[in-house]
């Protein structure tokens, strides 16, 4: 069965066995934009019928992402708000750094392990040379797209740094 999500600015297909992924924000759908064919991943996020608005996570996530361009970073492409749902469009990735080592059974190549080990570095020291500090590097926020490329994702507990603050969140999900 195909969903279609119609927006002003787009049209995305998504599959009923494109579900990627849950967080605790909302639902990851690989999805297909209809004008282009190029294939995203829809993060979408539950707004709460209270007054709260927009999860500060999915704040500073959009606010930060929008700001960095890398290849080693994931790309978010748009944000659409509607009056229940905020629905971010990222580049899509195949799977995290977890599903591909779960895959291999403990059979990595050194190469490999070298070369996600180095667009690992280049994507923290491109976050640290303009002053985002990610806050929760794990296997589930790496992704790897087909062309074997190691990107950093969520970005939801990230803080921007060298800003003068006191404290910064003691939340630390496991």
């Amino acid at each position: 069965m195909i969903v279609l999500l119609i927006f002003k600015s787009s049209v995305f297909e998504i599959q009923l066995s494109g579900w990627a992924g849950q967080g605790t924000y909302g639902t990851v759908f690989k999805a297909k934009n209809r004008e282009t064919l190029e294939i995203v991943a829809l993060k979408r996020v539950r707004l709460d019928d209270d007054d709260e608005g927009v999860p500060s996570s999915a704040l500073r996530e959009i606010c930060l992402l929008k700001e960095l361009k890398h290849k080693n970073v994931v790309r978010l492409h748009d944000v659409v708000h509607s009056e229940r749902k905020l629905t971010l469009v990222f580049e899509y990735c195949d799977q995290d750094l977890k599903k591909y080592f779960d895959a291999c059974n403990g059979e990595i190549d050194p190469d490999v392990v070298k070369s996600f080990m180095c667009q690992l570095l280049r994507g923290i020291a491109f976050c640290h040379s303009n002053n985002v500090l990610h806050r929760d590097l794990k296997p589930q926020n790496l992704l790897i797209n087909k062309n074997g490329e190691l990107k950093l994702a969520d970005f939801g507990l990230a803080r921007a740094f060298g800003f003068p603050v006191r404290f910064y969140s003691a939340e630390v999900r496991f």
